[in-house]
This record gives structure tokens, sequence and C-alpha cells, in this order.
């Protein structure tokens, strides 16, 4: 098998994976972090939509590219410049992995929700703190 036939084996990856790719480009680093929030709580939010709905299929993929996401956000971290922020963030990220992966093995929706509100909250002040830089 061609190695370019793996890429079109699951369409709706590709797309995905396009989709961001077209979104991410020219982006400043600020930029991508507001984007990643975004991805962030939209898996959360689809995540608990799937818990409320028996789809574990659905909150499987969720969850994973949620956890996937903190872990990228976490990784972007610049303990040198950010200081007390950036641990601030880690230890946020930290927790909200954990609650994430805890309400995976559950059918509680509230614990999706709950993290996705908090980064929602985060991603509104990053975007403040960028417009006035």
């Amino acid at each position: 098998m061609p190695r370019y036939a793996t890429a079109f084996a699951r369409p709706e990856a590709t797309y995905r994976a396009v989709d961001l790719a077209g979104r991410t480009g020219g982006e400043d680093a600020a930029g991508l972090v507001g984007l990643l929030y975004g991805e962030a709580v939209r898996a959360l939010r689809s995540a608990a939509w799937a818990a409320e709905n028996n789809r574990y299929d659905i909150k499987s993929e969720r969850v994973t590219r949620a956890i996937a996401i903190l872990f990228a956000l976490e990784s972007g971290l610049d303990f040198e410049r950010g200081g007390d922020i950036s641990k601030t963030l880690s230890r946020l990220y930290q927790g909200a992995r954990s609650e994430v992966v805890e309400a995976s093995i559950g059918s509680d929706p509230q614990p999706f929700l709950t993290v996705a509100t908090t980064l929602e909250e985060i991603a509104g002040a990053w975007e403040a703190a960028r417009r006035l830089s």
C-alpha cells in the first residue's frame, strides 16, 4: 500500500487536520494558543454531550483530543520567561487533565463542562492580554 493512502483512511481526521492547519497558517504563537483553547473547549463540550447520550465512541475520541490539547498547551509554556504564571498554568492544565481522565470513566457530563468553562475563562483573559500587546 502506498504510504499516502493512510492519510485518507479516515477522511474526517484528514479534514480536521487540514482545517486546523488552514486556520493556524500565519498565526502568531499567541493566536495558536487561542485556537488550542477553542479546540479544547469544543472537544470537552462534545464529550459532555456524548456522555449524556451514551455515545462512548465519540466521548472517547473527544476526551483523547482534549487531553492532547492540554498536553500541548502545557508543553508550550516558557517557565523561564513566564515565571509564576507558567507554573500556575502548568498546575491548572495538569488538574484539568486529571479531571477529564476521571470523568471519562463515568457518564456524568458536568466535569467536562466545568473544565470547558474554566478554559473559556482563561481563553478570554488570554485574548484580552493578546490585544493589549
